[in-house]
């Protein structure tokens, strides 16, 4: 594919989070970069151009016209799209880039969409060569990246459980805000289309990959009230394990919200549902987001040994996923890759490659808590009579929590949550819960 005419092409380009990835291409992708913005509308991928002070091809392309897309499709090595809600307007575009053997990218985190894609596209992907890979943003880059670079900490060959556990500080655009309400009105669909799609998927031999549901706990690792996040993650962080050797013969996943603010949670949560907050094409200030931040936390266990890792960044939903969907992209078109194709998830997809961009790129990953034996990790906690040495050595490593400091944890009051019966459910799973233990600027490239 290195003679196509574009190496790198952004579709999509004009919308609030396409301008963002617009505007990242235009300040680090390598000057001899062969890339274009696309859409439907030219005068505002032309303004857009005009803005962004680079002197890139504009594509006219709309996801109702397939000849179009497949004309984008047979001239490009990568294709990026922010195009969604990608359930309605997704599959022409990884059908047309499945068919010319183009490598895909997208924002989506719709489970519905990547299983259909599976099933439909899955198969021609292969058969071409082309990368088809979503969740390259928020969802599900930070989760999945985060949980491959837990594994690689842990020894080779054996079972593996990992939890991971997210803080984060942000509000959802217009596009991300309307997706959400069109998945809670498809719950049926997105249920049986997963159905189908476990149906079809062959089996991987000598390895079995689990997806835990947790419920909700006091955290120890974090210091905080937790819980379960039943997103896409799950899934992507699932596939990863069935396509790559690394995460073990037996490997576990879960993962979980932190609560430490549960009203304001909920009240973002029931405005975005009932349909508050900006409009398709909307979205947060500069301002809004240079506050926003995310922080993942993974404890891994594996072999008789325990670790803890952290991924953060700035504005996850924006700043940060224009950053990981670029890089994506840039990533694609460039780099080193494994010899693999068809429907990929990020790690399987791109592995070292991305996350070695992720990190130069300013997303931080982290060994908080080097490999330990388990039963070192627990007898270090033990030492510890001293509250006060106690709460030093843990606030050097960043891990402060009440539980080793010999306090109970907080009560998470119904007084904080607009209503309170779900916090009164909440609070009597966590009393049974709250001491279990957990089983085993920068250069251009």
């Amino acid at each position: 594919m290195s003679d196509r005419e574009h190496e790198l092409v952004l579709f999509g380009a004009t919308g609030f989070t396409g301008a963002l990835t617009a505007q990242y291409l235009a300040r680090f992708a390598p000057p001899d970069l062969r890339w274009a913005l696309a859409g439907r509308n030219r005068e505002k991928l032309e303004r857009l151009r005009e803005e962004l002070g680079t002197d890139v091809p504009v594509l006219v392309a709309d996801a109702g016209d397939p000849d179009s897309l497949r004309r984008v499709a047979e001239a490009s090595k990568v294709i990026l799209t922010t195009v969604g809600p990608y359930i309605r307007y997704g599959e022409p575009l990884v059908a047309a880039c499945a068919e010319a053997g183009t490598h895909y990218g997208d924002l989506t985190g719709e489970p519905e969409f990547a299983d259909l894609m599976y099933l439909r596209h899955d198969a021609r992907a292969r058969e071409t060569g082309a990368r088809i890979v979503h969740c390259c943003g928020f969802d599900s880059i930070p989760s999945d990246l985060g949980a491959y670079f837990t594994v690689k900490q842990l020894p080779e060959g054996v079972p593996i459980r990992i939890e991971g556990f997210l803080r984060v500080h942000g509000r959802p655009s217009g596009g991300t805000a309307a997706t959400m309400r069109m998945m809670a009105g498809r719950l049926p669909k997105i249920v049986a289309t997963a159905r189908r799609r476990r149906r079809a998927e062959p089996p991987v031999d000598g390895r079995t990959t689990h997806r835990g549901a947790g419920l909700p706990h006091y955290e120890r690792a974090v210091g905080a009230w937790v819980m379960p996040l039943p997103v896409i993650d799950l899934e992507i962080v699932r596939r990863s394990a069935r396509a790559l050797d690394r995460y073990g013969p037996d490997f576990t996943y879960r993962h979980y919200v932190v609560i430490d603010q549960p009203g304001a949670m909920a009240r973002q949560l029931w405005s975005t549902v009932r349909g508050g907050g900006p409009k398709p094409g909307e979205g947060p200030s500069p301002e809004e987001r240079a506050e926003s931040w995310f922080k993942y936390t993974f404890v891994g266990e594996g072999g008789g040994r325990r670790v803890m890792t952290e991924v953060s960044g700035g504005d996850p939903g924006y700043d940060e996923t224009s950053k990981m969907l670029g890089e994506t992209g840039m990533c694609l078109a460039r780099d080193d890759l494994p010899e693999r194709s068809g429907q990929l998830t990020p790690a399987a997809a791109m592995g070292d490659a991305l996350l070695a961009r992720l990190q130069r790129a300013g997303i931080k990953f982290e060994v908080l808590q080097p490999a330990l034996t388990s039963e070192s990790s627990g007898n270090r906690s033990r030492r510890s009579a001293d509250g006060e040495a106690e709460a030093q050595a843990t606030t050097s490593s960043s891990l402060v929590h009440p539980a080793r400091l010999g306090h109970p944890p907080p009560p998470l009051s119904s007084d904080a949550w607009p209503s309170g019966s779900l916090a009164a459910k909440t609070e009597r799973l966590g009393r049974g819960a709250s001491h279990r233990r957990r089983p085993a600027d920068r250069p251009r490239t």
